[in-house]
């Protein structure tokens, strides 16, 4: 009996996905709900599993074609016995029979291949810039998913340094390519253009003495970790802090729909996660009622499911609010663009020792600059400042987070 795979039923936002890649080929075993292939939509990569134990008979949809909800990409064949590593293993002699003239085999493909690169895991743009220059991907060191070279990787092999020629005259590599942007990508410059053109965007800042939190996090890392399994880090702080104060300025906490403001009585913050694809914005439901606790535990299993390609269309819509931490990788200073229909992004940075005085005594502190940018058709210079002074008062002071103050 032969059953269809089908594309997953997409959201209404997503209209269609693009084949990345396929795990299986025509012939291959599969198990009950083994990944076949790897669909990616403008927001996350979806996997589809097996729907039952069999062979793929045929696959309709090839890597780099586009698809849509409920198509049938493949057929598998229920019951059938194909390729697979579970088969009954060869006695010793034929395998090294079959091993001599695989390998035979294989030099002779080889030779007549004449040194082509191997480029069938590759996704579809790694797989162009393999092509396009003669790149053996096998020779590659993957950083994506699994070991999987990415056309990231394949870039940075390019852009090696050169090796010099006889006269000494650096040899560098002047070609140039031309690669389609991913669905992911795409989409992220489609709604940063849609942020610029359509909202009156401004600015403020403010620094933030980070010492208090410093001393907190140093005294109560170890008991905190050992009573809830995580570690107590910066965004949890953050994500607290404007969770109450959105609670205090319910502007910077809404959106604009047409000539309405709509006014949301919940704290959804989206935090930004930087991946290979690009930046997500996975979000945490009802912030004003987390703990430290729950806020560290959810960041880190959106990390990791957003390193390993796991994260869910429904864990990256809705939020009212964006955090941005610019200082993991050490940005000193920046202008966050907010990510709509929300109406306000906060942005946090590195932290630096700088002078200030305290009891009249230049001291050195450990000192943060933070950013809020905003839609200034709803929300004046104003409530932007005091949002922010509302933000800097609570982390200077991190026992008002715990009084609620």
């Amino acid at each position: 009996m032969s059953t269809e795979v089908k594309v997953p039923v997409l959201p209404e936002s997503v209209s269609d996905a693009v084949i990345a890649s396929w795990h299986k080929k025509v012939g291959d075993s599969v198990k009950r709900d083994e990944n076949l292939v790897d669909l990616e939509t403008d927001k996350v990569v979806l996997e589809v599993p097996s729907p039952i134990d069999g062979v793929i008979k045929s696959i309709s949809a090839e890597a780099g074609d586009t698809v849509t909800s409920q198509q049938v990409i493949a057929v598998i064949e229920e019951g059938a016995s194909g390729k697979s590593s579970d088969s009954k293993p060869k006695d010793k002699e034929e395998e090294k029979g079959e091993k001599k003239s695989k390998d035979k085999d294989e030099s002779k493909k080889d030779d007549e291949k004449n040194d082509k690169p191997d480029t069938s895991e590759l996704s579809p743009a790694g797989r162009r810039v393999a092509e396009q220059h003669n790149i053996d991907a096998s020779k590659v060191e993957g950083t994506g998913r699994g070991g999987r070279v990415t056309k990231e990787d394949l870039v940075k092999h390019m852009n090696a340094p050169a090796k010099e020629s006889s006269t000494g005259t650096p040899m560098g590599d002047r070609s140039e390519q031309r690669v389609a942007m991913t669905r992911m990508r795409s989409k992220i410059a489609e709604r940063l253009m849609q942020s610029k053109n359509s909202i009156a965007m401004l600015t403020s800042f403010n620094e933030i003495n980070m010492g208090p939190v410093m001393k907190m996090r140093k005294t109560m890392q170890e008991q905190f970790e050992k009573t809830h399994g995580v570690k107590l880090g910066f965004m949890s702080f953050f994500a607290k802090a404007a969770a109450n104060a959105l609670q205090r300025h319910p502007i910077i906490n809404a959106s604009v729909d047409g000539n309405d403001v709509i006014y949301h009585n919940y704290a959804d913050i989206s935090i930004a996660v930087a991946t290979d694809k690009g930046l997500v914005t996975p979000v945490l439901r009802n912030v004003e009622q987390m703990s430290f606790a729950d806020i560290e535990k959810a960041i880190g299993d959106y990390a990791r499911a957003a390193r390993e390609g796991g994260l869910k269309l429904e864990d990256l819509q809705g939020g009212t609010f964006t955090i941005t931490n610019g200082g993991t990788f050490g940005s000193l200073f920046s202008t966050p663009i907010v990510n709509p229909p929300q109406s306000a992004i906060l942005g946090m940075h590195a932290i630096k020792d700088r002078a200030m005085v305290e009891n009249g005594q230049v001291v050195a502190a450990p000192m943060m600059y933070v950013a809020i940018s905003y839609d200034h058709r709803i929300i004046d210079g104003k409530d932007a400042v005091l949002f922010l002074v509302d933000i800097k008062n609570q982390l200077e002071n991190p026992h008002r987070m715990l009084l609620g103050l």
